[in-house]
């Protein structure tokens, strides 16, 4: 196989691969964006994949159909059309949705789930898509999902949590003075 062709971007093309590279939030994205400015730097498609830790024919791929002029063609097609219903107004009611309390639309539950907010904006907007095509959308615009923390000790017995935690107390004395018979595990 003959040698790469070095430096065959020209100086725009590499300061917009290097600029994308820096903006990409997908891993796969930046992966082939470095095959490319590898590729200029004259590295074979060998060295390429040794040093990326991805397959050679990933790289052949990428060396032939990546486009240094249409970064677009570096994306996956799959990643729009999961989300090609989801217009402007159904993700900004999505947004606008997600901040406020289930309570203050009528719903009886406590918190948001990816499920209820696909239902509800199906019968908002008409535009059925899945709990997990709303979480990517979600992600996409840096929202997380992060269980809160309840604390049910009004809700509790406080005779049978204070049996609860003398037993428990007996069992991390075993666990810690005999640790080959008992192993006591938390959980947060």
């Amino acid at each position: 196989m003959p040698p790469p062709a070095k430096n065959f971007l020209i100086l725009e093309q590499v300061t917009q691969l290097q600029q994308a590279l820096k903006e990409s939030e997908l891993p796969h994205v930046s992966e082939r964006i470095l095959i490319i400015l590898l590729q200029n730097d004259g590295k074979t498609q060998q060295e390429i994949s040794r040093f990326l830790g991805c397959s050679p024919r990933t790289v052949a791929y990428w060396c032939m159909h990546g486009d240094p002029d249409n970064l677009e063609s570096l994306h996956n097609k799959r990643e729009y059309e999961h989300n090609r219903k989801a217009t402007p107004e159904y993700i900004e009611l999505l947004l606008k949705t997600v901040d406020r309390e289930p309570s203050d639309l009528g719903y009886e539950f406590g918190r948001w789930t990816a499920e209820r907010l696909a239902t509800y904006l199906t019968e908002q907007t008409g535009i059925d898509l899945s709990s997990s095509q709303v979480r990517r959308i979600l992600k996409r615009k840096k929202y997380s999902y992060i269980w809160a923390k309840y604390d049910l000790e009004d809700k509790q017995d406080p005779l049978i949590r204070a049996e609860f935690q003398e037993k428990l107390a007996q069992y991390l004395t075993i666990a810690r003075e005999q640790p080959e018979l008992l192993q006591v595990w938390k959980w947060a």
